[in-house]
């Protein structure tokens, strides 16, 4: 086993894998970026280390900075966790490649060819995994869609190669809206997964989304796996999504029967052992739902059921499977990477009762799921009980960060049956005490009286097509909270940094006073930030980078329109140039925010006096973007 594990992550996921890690006797190293200095994850670990600035292209996604923290911490292995460089096939490469650093995950070329889409499909098809009618070769031009379009029939999804989770898809309705989702579709891959490859699936209609999580080894380190390899620990269902994004998870699908699922639970083991895959992973699959069932009636073995895709990583959702099955999925991950093999076989592996999964956001669920931009946590007090755990980061007392994402807990209930699992959640989310920060407590509370979720009978389009948004606005009316200013009643705080020398090693330390004057600093006298973590808060050498500019001084002449974003996010692209005529209602540059992009337009006409932003910028709330004359 390792002796200690870097882990290139952040907030409770990042706890989530240092908990297996310390159950092991494995020390632990975070990393953090300037926004994250004093995160919950930093706090829990043995180490820390100062990987960039708040910006995640600049420090959670910088795999040369993690590779140098993990080198200097003298770590001897790597754990991604989810999002960031999770399922990044050249950020495993270059660990792979480290001396004496040890990646905990699959392999780079099976990432690799797995998360080519088109690629996974060939495999796949190649396994005898039923696949949905598509492209296996990426396409490139308008025509590529239309006849696709004309063949199969319409709607048609554009998806990008890379994607996952929603992002890059486009869904074209008819011949005429071809040309604007391919060329919205290649944008988001490239801007997000650097690939503007694209490929084209029949958009199914009814469909329910069922995913398989799996763990393998190789026993004989040949590369060369079979079906005994791979243990598959039940399904998941994960339907209840907004534009793709999943919000509840839970387990085992309550719309299977027996034989369906163990058809998809062996399409799943076949798939992973064709790719040579070893270690975690996930194989999602889509099943199509008919919506007119007897909710007593599950889907028979004659349903039809294709593959989408495989999560080359942990999963959010992983805790359902492990409150079913009683197995600790990372452990099994740190126990195949360190060569010492799974500790299970499928023989081993045995489903009890039922768990759902409430990812508890820092969103508004009346207003369109929009996430929070500041808060904190005022009170925070999550609930317990038989069947209860909470997988967070944040304490009471806490600011939000909201550079990343809106996730602020994951709730998990496990019962002895649905029925239990449902009636126990209302007592659970009903105890979970939270104030300062908005969340979507209360659309879960409303989903568990909601009589299509009870039933088990949605699918994946059931919230952004048929769920009543008033009964959300009355939800979180009847239980929602309100974001609070972090900076409201904060008392004045001052900081200073200092470098000191302990047995020959240099520690960046910073003190916090709150409510006394500043601290005069002599120019030039000032180190790099600090961390917390028991390690003493070391951090690799590295160079200072500015994290953004001062908007408050953009000049605007008088009549003019300062065009400024409404939430944090990156520039996908600008529309508009210097001396362009604009009208009320034009848009001015895309704003990718939570994983859904967002038109920024102007709300009256006028001409481009200056433009602030760049493609590829990432922007705060309030930052300005574009002015008008």
């Amino acid at each position: 086993m390792f002796d200690k594990v870097l882990v290139a992550n952040r907030g409770e996921i990042a706890i989530r894998v240092m908990r297996a890690c310390a159950e092991l006797g494995v020390d632990t190293v975070a990393v953090y970026s300037d926004a994250d200095k004093h995160g919950g994850h930093v706090r829990y670990a043995d180490e820390a280390y100062n990987v960039g600035p708040a910006r995640a292209a600049d420090s959670y996604l910088d795999g040369e900075a993690v590779v140098d923290a993990a080198k200097a911490a003298d770590a001897d292995a790597i754990h991604p966790g989810y999002g960031f460089l999770a399922e990044n096939a050249d950020f495993a490469a270059r660990v792979e490649a480290a001396d004496g650093i040890t990646w905990i995950g699959p392999a780079s070329d099976a990432m690799e060819r797995l998360g080519e889409k088109t690629h996974a499909r060939r495999v796949m098809d190649d396994a005898d995994v039923p696949i949905v009618p598509g492209t296996t070769e990426p396409v490139t031009d308008v025509e590529a869609v239309t006849e696709f379009g004309d063949e199969h029939g319409y709607p048609v999804a554009i998806k990008a190669e890379g994607g996952g989770g929603g992002r890059g898809m486009k869904v074209v309705e008819s011949a005429d809206g071809a040309a604007e989702a391919l060329e919205s579709a290649k944008r988001e891959g490239e801007a997000y997964f650097s690939n503007d490859s694209v490929y084209l699936e029949r958009y199914l209609q009814t469909p329910r989304h069922v995913e398989v999580q799996i763990v393998a080894d190789d026993p004989e380190a040949d590369g060369d796996l079979d079906e005994s390899d791979v243990v598959h620990l039940g399904e998941r269902d994960c339907s209840l999504q907004r534009r793709h994004q999943k919000v509840i998870e839970e387990g085992p699908s309550p719309a299977l029967s027996d034989e369906l699922r163990e058809q998809i639970g062996e399409a799943a083991r076949r798939g992973v052992a064709a790719a040579d895959y070893t270690n975690a992973g996930t194989v999602e699959f889509l099943v199509e739902e008919n919506v007119d069932r007897d909710p007593s009636e599950p889907l028979g073995p004659d349903t039809p059921f294709y593959f989408l895709e495989v999560n080359t990583r942990i999963q959010v959702e992983h805790t359902v499977t492990e409150e079913l099955t009683g197995i600790d999925i990372v452990k099994e991950q740190l126990r195949v990477a360190s060569g010492e093999g799974l500790s299970v076989s499928q023989a081993d592996v045995e489903l009890e009762g039922h768990a759902i999964e409430f990812r508890i956001n820092a969103e508004n669920a009346a207003n369109d799921f929009q996430p929070a931009n500041e808060g904190r946590l005022d009170t925070y007090d999550p609930p317990g009980g038989i069947g209860v755990r909470v997988d967070d980061a944040l304490r009471q007392g806490d600011e939000l960060v909201t550079d990343y994402d809106s996730m602020i807990a994951k709730l998990i209930v496990w019962g002895a049956d649905r029925g239990e699992c449902l009636a126990r959640s209302k007592r659970a989310l009903a105890e979970y005490d939270l104030e300062g920060v908005v969340t979507i407590v209360p659309f879960h509370r409303l989903m568990l009286d909601d009589d299509r979720f009870v039933d088990g009978t949605h699918t994946t389009k059931y919230l952004d097509e048929d769920l009543d948004e008033a009964l959300i606005a009355d939800a979180q009316e009847q239980w929602g909270t309100e974001s609070a200013s972090a900076g409201e009643d904060d008392e004045e705080v001052s900081e200073r940094e200092f470098t000191v020398e302990v047995n020959g090693k240099r520690f960046e330390v910073e003190l916090e006073e709150r409510g006394a004057p500043a601290i005069p600093v002599p120019e030039g006298g000032a180190g790099g930030a600090g961390a917390g973590g028991s390690g003493g808060g070391q951090r690799p050498p590295q160079a200072t980078s500015d994290d953004g500019g001062d908007d408050a001084g953009v000049d605007v002449a008088e009549g003019g329109e300062a065009i400024a974003a409404e939430m944090q996010g990156t520039i996908l692209s600008v529309d508009v140039d210097e001396g362009d005529e604009v009208a009320a209602g034009d848009v001015v540059c895309v704003l990718e925010a939570m994983k859904m992009e967002n038109d920024v337009v102007a709300e009256r006409g006028g001409t481009v006096a200056s433009v602030h932003v760049g493609e590829g910028d990432s922007v705060d709330m309030g930052d300005v973007l574009v002015v008008l004359e």
